[in-house]
């Protein structure tokens, strides 16, 4: 009998739970459909709570799903009860925030959303919205936190999170320790490697984030933050084509993210495609209009088609809705054609009193204040403003002469005469003119001369030439290399064979063909740099021109020193460093010269102002380009110009900066020392001698 008994309770029990159970499912999945398909998760919800009258998750549902088909007025009217109700339920007053952001309610959505992660801290949703309206309301401070919160809530694993709290909590060095130990313990880790990508981007380091980031999309390719990190570190090498095509399907699943549309607008303009970019930050611009960081993309993007105008009217927006935001008054005082009125001065020198300034706000002001003293001829005003940016800047950026010094003396002992005489022929092509030499030297001027011949497309100072030589392999196979260290480039092209260097020739061409959408016979590769890699170039592009311009050393020094760069240049930080740099620069130069005589042509910027045409047609002789009028009228091409140099080559050539830097030169002492002979022997053997004709030393490249 109690057997009996015992088995019939048991039934009913089952009985029960399984009707639970028949019921229950309908809410969980209502919940589970309810992004995709919010009136179907509607539907499913009513039917819960007409078994059900009065439950909480239900109503949830319900007003998560009005406000997500567009009716939050009707959601408010189930939530504000229910948040009332259940004072410490966070997903209502999740809910609550979403809505009242839905109806313009900004401060009242984020006292709500504030309330929720109190509530839940790890309620990464939340974490997330909040930084969206903090975003929104240009509270960039506040908005960098919480989505540091919603990144750091996203991790649940426990042996991640260590990690995590060192990253997020700003000790880098300490997250990537122990998230490398994280991924040689577990090999196949995605979220590991995610952190540990994010770690090496933190720190600037990103062709490793993109190494790592490879390996984490390996392990879970569908993961949208991994994407959209690989497409950053892709962007950040100046790999413009393939971190857009990385963005493409996340744009497609997501039309309005901000942060995609930011890195896809950069894309664009690093892709040449600069109205489109325009476009897009017009439109963020609207639809964020009190963010001051948006602002100042747009005006980095007016700024290179040439609407200044417009540019320092975005730039100021900037400034008037984030007073100590550094780089906002540095981006004016680079246009160099407008000057900051008394109250902008005062609110930098405010700025610069703070104790609690971030490091880059910081610099970037220096830099600002060091212009605007110079405009009123405050002199050591200025330089103090400069060196002081200038020492912020190397510290976060570090630089190692010696590494330059090394690379100038493995090249001149490689590049021998003997080495080129002996080396197979590389592609055939004459399409490139590569610009060379340091920043602030007058290479802009050159490349904007060129470009207005009717056969030369300007493009920009492409990374092309840099990524091949890094991605250069030994291709020795012999024994001696077995085991051994790697070669160090340029050693890596050391039996480069004919087909290796034909294909690596046509892989420029083929990469740097998105930037010649005119199709014209030539184009321009103004990367200064470059003149590190000349024995490439000879190899790979026999017949391409490389143009070296030249100014004195401490006109380029100074005017570099000065110049806050966007990202790499880390030499110019220092003026030791710098005469060091140029130093290499001259001796490497000097070799080239001697091995491949009548290979560079080279442009003294200081003769170029002083005889402008006579300068211009021995450019175009070398170039085997017959002379036309508008490379004198180079100030009125309206192409889009990317260097700081930009509002400069909009103006007739000017003669007043030839000697700007003879005000200051009391203070190169370090500049001088470190350049040693280069100081008097700046031209170099390549540079036109009184009486010498064109035809002399404007030899066609072999």
């Amino acid at each position: 009998m109690a057997g009996g008994l015992f088995a019939g309770a048991y039934n009913g029990l089952v009985m029960t739970n399984a009707r639970f159970k028949a019921l229950n499912p309908d809410i969980d999945h209502a919940a589970a459909i309810l992004a995709a398909e919010p009136a179907a998760a509607e539907r499913e919800a009513k039917a819960f709570l007409a078994l059900r009258p009065g439950d909480p998750r239900a109503l949830l549902v319900v007003a998560s799903a009005r406000r997500r088909q567009g009716d939050p007025t009707s959601a408010l009217s189930i939530l504000i009860p229910l948040a009332a109700a259940h004072p410490r339920a966070a997903h209502t007053r999740y809910e609550l925030g979403m809505t009242l952001a839905a109806q313009d309610q900004p401060d009242k959505a984020m006292t709500a959303l504030r309330q929720a992660v109190a509530l839940k801290p790890d309620l990464a949703e939340a974490w997330r919205a909040l930084g969206d309206l903090l975003f929104a309301q240009g509270d960039n401070l506040a908005a960098d936190a919480a989505f540091a919160a919603h990144d750091r809530a996203l991790v649940r694993d426990p042996a991640l999170a260590p990690a995590a709290e060192a990253l997020y909590g700003g000790r880098l060095e300490d997250a990537e320790r122990l998230l490398h130990a994280l991924v040689t313990a577990r090999p196949n880790d995605a979220g590991a490697y995610r952190l540990l990508a994010e770690t090496m981007s933190r720190m600037g380091r990103h062709e490793a984030a993109e190494t790592v980031l490879d390996q984490a999309l390996r392990l879970d390719p569908a993961h949208e933050g991994a994407q959209f990190a690989y497409a950053y570190a892709l962007f950040h090498q100046q790999k413009g084509a393939a971190a857009d095509a990385i963005l493409q399907p996340l744009l497609t699943k997501h039309p309005s993210e901000s942060a995609y549309l930011t890195l896809h607008a950069a894309c664009l303009n690093l892709l040449g495609d600069f109205e489109a970019a325009i476009r897009i930050n017009a439109g963020l611009a609207a639809r964020y209009p009190r963010q001051p960081k948006v602002w100042l993309n747009y005006g980095h993007a007016l700024r290179t088609v040439g609407r200044r105008d417009e540019a320092i009217s975005a730039y100021k927006r900037c400034i008037a809705l984030a007073p100590g935001l550094g780089e906002a008054y540095w981006s004016l005082a680079d246009l160099k054609v407008a000057a900051f009125s008394p109250s902008e001065e005062a609110a930098m020198a405010a700025a610069l009193d703070r104790t609690d300034l971030a490091p880059t706000d910081r610099l970037h002001l220096h830099y600002a204040a060091g212009k605007a003293s110079e405009d009123r001829n405050e002199i050591a005003r200025a330089f103090d403003h400069y060196a002081q940016g200038a020492a912020l800047r190397r510290a976060a950026m570090p630089y190692h002469a010696e590494e330059t010094t090394a690379l100038t003396e493995r090249s001149i002992a490689l590049f021998t005469r003997s080495f080129f005489d002996a080396a197979p022929p590389g592609c055939d092509a004459s399409d490139p003119i590569f610009i060379v030499g340091l920043p602030r030297s007058g290479s802009t001027l050159v490349e904007q001369i060129l470009a207005s011949h009717s056969a030369v497309e300007g493009t920009m100072e492409l990374a092309d030439i840099g990524l091949i030589a890094k991605g250069l392999k030994s291709p020795l196979t012999d024994g001696s290399q077995r085991g051994g260290p790697p070669l160090q480039y340029p050693a890596t092209l050391v039996g480069l064979g004919a087909d290796a260097r034909i294909a690596l020739g046509e892989r420029y061409l083929a990469d740097t063909r998105v930037h010649r959408p005119l199709g014209r016979p030539f184009f321009t590769d103004k990367m200064p740099s470059n003149f590190q890699h000349i024995g490439l170039i000879q190899l790979i592009l026999p017949n391409a021109r490389i143009i070296d311009v030249r100014r004195h050393p401490l006109g380029a020094g100074f005017s570099a020193f000065k110049q806050h760069f966007a990202q790499g240049q880390n030499f110019t930080y220092d003026l030791d460093d710098l005469g060091r740099y140029y130093r290499d620069y001259v001796r490497l130069m000097d070799h080239v010269d001697r091995v491949l005589p009548g290979r560079v042509h080279r442009v003294i910027y200081e003769d170029l102002v002083q005889d402008t045409e006579a300068e211009v047609r021995r450019l175009l002789a070398y170039c085997a380009l017959p002379f036309e009028d508008g490379c004198l009228r180079f100030h009125a091409n309206d192409r889009a110009v990317r260097t700081v140099s930009s509002e400069q080559v909009r103006r007739p050539i000017f003669r007043e900066g030839l000697e700007q830097w003879r005000k200051y030169e009391p203070y190169l002492d370090p500049l001088k020392a470190a350049l040693g002979d280069a100081l008097q022997h700046w031209r170099g053997a390549g540079a036109a001698p009184d009486g010498v004709g064109v035809e002399a030393l404007c030899h066609a490249p072999k």
